[in-house]
């Protein structure tokens, strides 16, 4: 099964990079029903998200890495890329940490 993103995707992706941004990185979350420490969150706890806070928890990696590297600039294509193979990861290694996986993801490029 390959997931696809569409344009809202994209807005979603966007608009996780940019609340990164502007709220800063805050790696260590009390675990709450909606809150989530990126070092105990599996691939399987993203796969298992409804669709829209999938997409949430994908962008917030995404923004969470870009933020990490000093970067400010992104390629939306290489994005999604990036997310396409982050979900066939995570499919296919549900028990690995998502952060893990798409660190991975983009030091492969």
């Amino acid at each position: 099964m390959r997931l696809r993103f569409s344009e809202k995707g994209i807005s979603v992706i966007a608009l996780g990079l940019a609340s990164v941004s502007v709220c800063g990185v805050v790696p260590v979350f009390s675990q709450s029903s909606s809150e989530r420490e990126i070092e105990r969150f599996t691939c399987k706890d993203v796969m298992r998200e409804p669709n829209t806070s999938r997409e949430v928890a994908i962008a917030f990696l995404h923004g969470y890495l870009l933020g990490k590297s000093g970067a400010s600039r992104f390629d939306v294509d290489l994005l999604k890329a990036q997310t396409d193979s982050f979900v066939e990861q995570c499919l296919d290694h549900p028990g690995e940490k998502a952060v893990d996986v798409m660190v991975k993801l983009k030091g492969s490029k």
